[in-house]
């Protein structure tokens, strides 16, 4: 399968709100997935990836090591999935929740992919 160029970051708050505002997530035992497509209003400026993708995780996760942690294990997971399965035009929000930590990665990796996949983010033709 042909892998798409590694997703563009979103930084802002406002960008992230977007995203919620959307309405359109999906809660997995390992993680949350908010998905916005791209519209006139908020999209990335010319030369930037298709795809952009934020982490958040609170306080409900634990302390800041393992925010941290947590963040770590979901952007690694992006890493791998998004580029593959991803559809271009979409804001992606990953929200760490505190099984995030205990979760098997081969988990949290297939409940990113489920999650794109349920929500209409992936690739036509893209099977597992």
């Amino acid at each position: 399968m042909e892998r798409a160029p590694g997703p563009g970051r979103l930084l802002r708050r406002s960008e992230f709100l977007a995203v919620a505002g959307a309405r359109r997530k999906w809660v997995a035992p390992g993680l949350i997935l908010q998905i916005r497509r791209h519209d006139d209003r908020q999209r990335p400026a010319a030369g930037e990836p298709s795809v952009r993708v934020g982490f958040t995780a609170s306080r409900k996760v634990g302390g800041a090591v393992e925010r941290n942690r947590a963040r770590r294990r979901l952007r690694a997971a992006v890493r791998e999935i998004v580029p593959v399965l991803a559809a271009p035009g979409h804001d992606i929000v990953v929200i760490a929740r505190a099984q995030t930590l205990s979760r098997g990665f081969d988990d949290l990796r297939q409940d990113l992919e489920t999650g794109l996949r349920r929500l209409g983010a992936a690739r036509e033709g893209s099977a597992s």
